[in-house]
């Protein structure tokens, strides 16, 4: 772990601005709530102005519009939460060794071929006709099968799984228990049975994407599902076959993308997020938390709900939606009064006659 370090040391490291004793000491790092007077936290949203103010914090990092009678010493800088991670990172413990060589217990085919500096861990299993780039990890209990690509400076976590003949870019991540290329979930009805429709297909992740723990990537049916450059994909992630996930985009913990959904780049799918098959989502697409999405979205739209709408419509559906307690009440209110009232007595004998 770093040493203790002044808060001029780090206003200096994140280019930021001392307001206060800036030669206080700093042990380590910890939320508003949890910090003590040797740690440091941030403030950078206006909702969390009260922690900011109760907590015993030593400093924190704060905008440069923040409020300045805060009782702590500070240090402000444009981009709090960034600046903070940048601190964060010098009171972090050493990260774990590499890999080095190859563990006696691991089961590496005579037909597999790793590049330099590859390190496979205690039990992991490398099939005929892979092959490995390299400066790749393969950590324990990891299984690449045949004729698997693997490019440069990858990282597989423990447990991972990636199935026969997928393609793996350079600076991979892959989580512990993430599948790669399991079979597809495809069945057709024959006699009164679900009978098997072959998956022949791969899963080809491209360079720099990131996959979470326990995130499931299944093989297209003939021909790929693919994950674009840069993907970053949460734990517990289910995408189907022959998705197409586009560059850079973004999803988050327990969504499933259905057979052959595709999005464009920087798009972003929030937690709990479910798609019907077959559909698009453009260019810098958002989908809110909790959304079911039914049908194509178009570039640069924002949407919300389940079935989703665009959001300000979902948004004032919601608003009319909540006002239906208050709304029945008001109905069953004149029709109380309309049954009372003298005309809709006479409008009654009158249709008797």
């Amino acid at each position: 772990m770093s040493s203790t370090r002044s808060v001029k040391e780090l206003a200096e490291c994140v280019g930021g601005v001392c307001q206060g004793d800036s030669s206080a000491l700093i042990h380590g790092v910890a939320d508003l709530d949890g910090a003590g007077p040797l740690e440091i936290s941030f403030f950078a949203h206006p909702r969390y102005e009260g922690a900011a103010r109760k907590t015993k914090a030593g400093a924190l990092v704060v905008s440069p519009d923040a409020p300045k009678d805060l009782g702590r010493v500070q240090i402000r800088v444009a981009n709090p939460s960034g600046a903070f991670s940048k601190i964060a990172a010098l009171f972090a413990p050493p990260a774990c060794p590499p890999l080095v060589g190859v563990h006696p217990t691991a089961i590496i085919s005579s037909r597999a071929e790793l590049g330099e500096s590859v390190g496979i861990g205690p039990y992991a299993v490398i099939e005929e006709g892979a092959v490995i780039g390299d400066g790749t990890q393969v950590g324990a209990g990891a299984f690449v099968g045949r004729q698997v690509k693997v490019g440069a400076n990858c990282v597989f976590h423990p447990r991972v799984y990636v199935g026969e003949r997928c393609v793996i870019g350079n600076r991979v991540v892959l989580h512990a228990g993430a599948v790669v290329g399991a079979d597809g979930f495809g069945y057709e009805m024959k006699e009164g049975k679900h009978v098997k429709i072959p998956q022949l297909g791969i899963v080809q992740i491209d360079d720099d994407a990131e996959i979470g723990a326990n995130t499931t990537i299944d093989r297209g049916r003939f021909a790929r599902t693919h994950i674009g450059e840069g993907a970053k994909i949460d734990n517990l992630v289910m995408i189907a076959h022959n998705c197409v996930v586009g560059p850079h985009s973004v999803i988050v913990a327990q969504s499933g993308l259905s057979g052959s959904t595709t999005t464009g780049h920087h798009v972003v799918i929030a937690g709990h997020v479910g798609t019907v098959g077959h559909l698009h989502l453009g260019d810098g697409v958002v989908i809110t938390a909790k959304s079911g999405v039914t049908k194509d979205v178009p570039a640069g739209q924002t949407w919300r709900g389940a079935p989703a709408r665009p959001i300000k419509e979902q948004m004032a559906m919601e608003a009319h939606i909540q006002q239906l307690p208050q709304l029945a009440k008001r109905l069953k209110a004149l029709e109380e009064k309309k049954k009372s009232s003298p005309s809709s007595g006479s409008l009654k004998k009158t249709k008797k006659k």
